[in-house]
């Protein structure tokens, strides 16, 4: 049968014109890079010698690559969004967790719509973590609570968490490959706006929504992790600079210090925000008169005013590890080198007339209070000091610089790169199997050392 469809494969091809053959057959070995990229879970490797891109060609290469990594997906032997239907109905799917990361964990998860009968147009998506107590009661109260959500007309993804027991958390490894896996998805579905995507949860899923905020900044329009409240240094607030963050923690709430992290946590948002105008727009409250118990109603209706900035001009990017594991890249940017494995870095970018500034820095912690009963570390002094040794990529499109400009880039003040940057299909295919983001496939990039 194989060889069957391969020979009506070639019968049909030798019937287009050459030039259209040839087309063919170079999609064809891109939808190929992209399944192993997938399978492998890695983005392509840079292929500098690729085909130069005319810049005036740059929205068509765009639109032909994002149809190629459609048909990549297609092929790609994994589960699938079901087709969205009403919410209500309580349709569930699930995806089994690779055994290498925990073995026997299979997160079942609610997916739907909820406010109009049919899809008409993208919707934003809800991401909803429930708490930690029996799985099966908090999925079920996790599912009658988004239906009740005044937030409509919207999606909604509830998941399940795979397995119970001391120390199992929403942001661990395992869950961090369904998160990639559910946000490349997302991704693809017609029926997402895919610059509206939020995550939020309640008490153990608060302390999940945080720390995924923070980790997967670059991804979320907003955050809104409720009656939770992480030390900072699980979850950097500067990481949040370019999306709608809140938190609300009841006033006496003092389970795990949950309203003196929370209120800890207002501090440091106040504080970038009126450091940076315009980043950093949030409310972290401490409710009234409330324990572990608010009212959840208000986040969801707060959250959807957000609109995610797929290529901010400012950010700023702690690369923190989460259950060991460092994120790859975060906005524009590609991590090619670390300049410190025992490190983290801090990243901040300002783009400005084709003007790139980066502050690369090591970033040390020194924990300043330590919980007496638990042996929690509560508060730290942060000291960021110039990086070296270091390389990464620099991804740019026409709405970051002028492409038909030269570009220059310079880090920690010192310059390093002027001139014009060569687009190419290439870095398009690269960002593209970095982020999986329909708005970040980036035609040009910069290779940076420092």
């Amino acid at each position: 049968m194989k060889k069957m469809r391969l020979w009506l494969w070639g019968a049909s091809l030798a019937l287009l014109p050459v030039a259209m053959q040839a087309q063919v057959l170079a999609e064809d070995g891109q939808v190929r890079l992209f399944v192993r990229s997938i399978e492998e879970g890695r983005p392509l490797e840079r292929d500098a010698d690729a085909p130069v891109l005319e810049a005036g060609d740059v929205a068509e290469a765009r639109r032909r690559i994002w149809d190629v990594w459609r048909r990549a997906n297609a092929e790609v032997e994994e589960p699938k969004l079901p087709a969205v239907a009403a919410l209500d109905a309580g349709r569930t799917g699930q995806i089994v967790l690779p055994d290498s990361l925990e073995p026997s964990a299979v997160m079942d998860y609610y997916w739907g719509r909820k406010g109009q009968d049919t899809l008409a147009g993208s919707l934003p998506v809800f991401v909803y973590l429930h708490g930690s107590g029996p799985r099966d009661a908090e999925w079920s109260t996790g599912f009658k609570l988004a239906n009740r959500f005044e937030d409509a007309p919207s999606l909604y993804f509830i998941p399940r968490i795979p397995n119970e027991g001391a120390y199992y958390r929403w942001w661990q490894r395992g869950k961090q490959w369904a998160w990639e896996w559910l946000l490349r998805q997302l991704m693809l579905c017609d029926e997402v706006d895919a610059r509206r995507i939020y995550v939020l949860g309640i008490s153990e899923g608060g302390y999940g929504g945080q720390r995924l905020a923070s980790f997967y900044a670059d991804y979320w329009a907003a955050a809104g992790p409720m009656a939770g409240g992480e030390p900072l240094k699980n979850a950097p607030a500067e990481n949040c600079g370019c999306m709608g963050f809140s938190l609300l923690t009841g006033a006496e709430d003092d389970g795990f210090y949950r309203n003196l992290l929370t209120g800890w946590t207002a501090e440091a948002f106040d504080s970038l925000a009126n450091a940076c105008l315009g980043m950093y727009p949030h409310r972290v409250e401490l409710v009234p008169g409330c324990g572990h118990a608010i009212d959840y109603r208000p986040t969801t209706p707060w959250l959807k005013s957000f609109v995610r900035q797929p290529s901010p001009s400012e950010y700023v990017w702690e690369d923190f590890e989460m259950d060991g594991r460092h994120r790859r890249g975060f906005y524009n940017l590609l991590v090619e080198k670390r300049p410190c494995d025992t490190l983290r870095t801090m990243y901040k970018v300002r783009i400005r007339d084709n003007k790139v500034d980066m502050e690369i820095s090591d970033v040390r912690y020194r924990t300043v209070l330590t919980d007496s009963i638990w042996g929690i570390e509560l508060r730290f002094e942060k000291t960021l000091t110039p990086a070296t040794g270091g390389e990464l990529t620099l991804f740019l499109d026409e709405h970051l610089v002028d492409l038909r400009r030269k570009v220059t880039v310079k880090v920690n003040g010192r310059r390093v790169f002027r001139g014009r940057v060569t687009c190419r299909e290439a870095d398009m295919m690269r960002s593209l199997s970095a982020f999986y983001d329909r708005w970040r496939i980036y035609p040009a990039s910069v290779r940076v050392r420092y």
